[in-house]
């Protein structure tokens, strides 16, 4: 693949910032939009706008066959075995939500364990922090190794019978570090446990294959992965999804409403009440195209030499920290760092004066941060559209940088 040529499919980077031209690098926080995924929603909007599943007329069969063609192409592109098995939602979050609101309250009591890691983002513990306070469960949370991976050896000890549900993120937002969720889900398995699968940060960069990890359930959000904001999809198993309740209630998801009683749709569609998100699930299945045609194993690729790169480049600057493997094969295209004596605002500021995009935060891991005893730091992500030559530009601005703050202080 050659990022350069893809880099024109993304209309929005053939801009300036601040008088320099945009080096976008803040993917893991949301990516850009190819024009193929733009044109598809506009397209929608001027040709076929309509609700679904209703209507009988013409637009409203178009825009249900692209809705559920939709569906069908998440299917394919995570390899779930049943459209039953892929519910639309707004994302990760939403997603994971719905499984410790259904899932997690019906089947976890007083005593019980839910188990997740450190490094997980705040949408993998708020939800679970929440059902253990409703329930009386017990949270426990896998350690980390010092280069911020997590140790098969440690899952087991954190894992016993008592466990109802494992919850671990497939790749960090903040290490970068690829988790073996795999693994993790066969331990879950072994104690009776269910597993679930953060995959906000794996699903747009890593060929996922749920009946092979052979999670429960697995969460995806179309905006890092090329598609629009506000859609996400949720996986899970068939015979879990059937005997779980809706957790919103209205049309769409209704097969009959009575005076005092009322009955469900059959899956998806009993976890879709109201007007879904037609636009964005059409935008997820362009986005799903364009990627499948430039290929998961090329983007992996791509992102893994980057990763290797940007480390080796950033390394040789003096004062400059590095959080997470320091093997590059074991993480994702996420480099985070801090540097020495300015606070990862100041360098994020500097850096978009130079036109460079970064985050600077607790990138929603507060407990990470703490773990990693810092406040926050800063992050460069990388994705297909991103070059060497953008590292390079990051690493001269770093360089800059320092030097500018070591003169001021």
């Amino acid at each position: 693949m050659n990022p350069y040529e893809i880099r024109k499919l993304f209309p929005i980077l053939n801009q300036e910032v601040n008088g320099q031209p945009l080096v976008y690098l803040d993917s893991a926080a949301t990516s850009q939009k190819p024009a193929v995924v733009i044109e598809a929603i506009e397209q929608y909007y001027r040709g076929y706008n309509s609700n679904v599943h209703r209507g009988v007329h013409t637009l409203g069969t178009k825009a249900t066959d692209a809705y559920e063609g939709a569906r069908e192409k998440v299917r394919k592109f995570i390899n779930a075995s049943s459209i039953e098995e892929i519910i639309f939602t707004r994302g990760t979050t939403t997603s994971l939500n719905t499984v410790a609101r259904s899932y997690g309250l019906a089947n976890v009591q007083e005593g019980d364990e839910i188990v997740i890691s450190y490094m997980e983002h705040h949408s993998n513990i708020i939800p679970w922090q929440q059902v253990a306070k409703q329930t009386g469960a017990v949270l426990k949370y896998i350690p980390l190794q010092e280069d911020g991976t997590i140790s098969l050896d440690d899952v087991r000890a954190t894992v016993t019978n008592a466990t109802k549900i494992v919850s671990v993120m497939h790749v960090s937002n903040v290490l970068g570090t690829i988790n073996p969720v795999k693994e993790i889900a066969a331990i879950a398995h072994e104690h009776g446990a269910i597993m679930v699968v953060d995959g906000a940060q794996s699903t747009p960069h890593l060929k996922v294959d749920v009946q092979d990890l052979d999670c429960d359930f697995f969460a995806l959000s179309g905006h890092k992965m090329a598609a629009p904001t506000g859609i996400g999809a949720l996986y899970g198993k068939k015979e879990l999804l059937e005997n779980m309740e809706p957790i919103e209630f209205g049309g769409e998801m209704i097969d009959f409403v009575g005076l005092y009683e009322s009955t469900w749709k059959e899956l998806p569609w009993k976890f879709e009440g109201g007007t879904p998100i037609i636009a964005g699930a059409i935008g997820l299945g362009a986005a799903i195209d364009f990627l499948e045609e430039i290929g998961l194993d090329n983007i992996e690729r791509h992102e893994h030499h980057l990763a290797a790169y940007a480390m080796e480049k950033m390394s040789t600057i003096e004062g400059l920290t590095i959080y997470g493997p320091k093997d590059s094969a074991k993480r994702a295209g996420v480099i985070t760092f801090n540097l020495e004596d300015v606070h990862p605002h100041d360098v994020a500021t500097v850096l978009d004066a130079d036109g460079i995009a970064v985050r600077a935060g607790h990138h929603c891991a507060q407990p990470l941060m703490k773990w990693l005893d810092v406040s926050a730091t800063a992050r460069a992500s990388f994705y297909l559209y991103n070059t060497e030559e953008d590292i390079d530009k990051l690493v001269s601005s770093l360089i800059k940088t320092k030097e500018y703050f070591s003169n001021v202080f």
